[in-house]
């Protein structure tokens, strides 16, 4: 079984391979993000050490009926799902491709905001 210190490396080596990624600590815990969105966490919830990510809507509840998820705390109304990491062997290759798809989704969406901005402030550049 990997240490929390283990996990938050290799999470870390997952996260900042993606373009415009960065670290910060969010309420003590290691957060990931691009554009200032948050696409990963890791954090403890109820002594169980899990990493955090937002799913589609849509697709949340397939995750949510496999027992190694469980809605993320306060957010999982939004579409964030934990998967619990001690749960069962963790399976790198998964969370690679949860944490890239949610930074997809988190990415897109900043570049959206910005140009939205970018409008507004100036409406003749159009």
């Amino acid at each position: 079984m990997l240490s929390e210190a283990q996990i938050l490396e290799r999470l870390r080596k997952t996260c900042r391979d993606l373009p415009g990624a960065s670290e910060t600590v969010t309420f003590g815990h290691p957060t990931f993000q691009v554009n200032g969105k948050t696409f990963s966490v890791l954090e403890e919830y109820k002594s169980e050490l899990g990493i955090c990510v937002k799913v589609e809507k849509e697709l949340q509840a397939i995750f949510l009926a496999d027992p190694r998820f469980f809605p993320t705390p306060y957010i999982g109304k939004h579409g964030w799902i934990t998967l619990k990491v001690h749960a069962a062997p963790l399976t790198w290759t998964e969370i690679k491709a949860l944490v890239r798809g949610n930074y997809g989704l988190v990415a897109a969406t900043g570049s959206r905001s910005k140009e939205a901005t970018k409008r507004k402030q100036n409406p003749s550049a159009i």
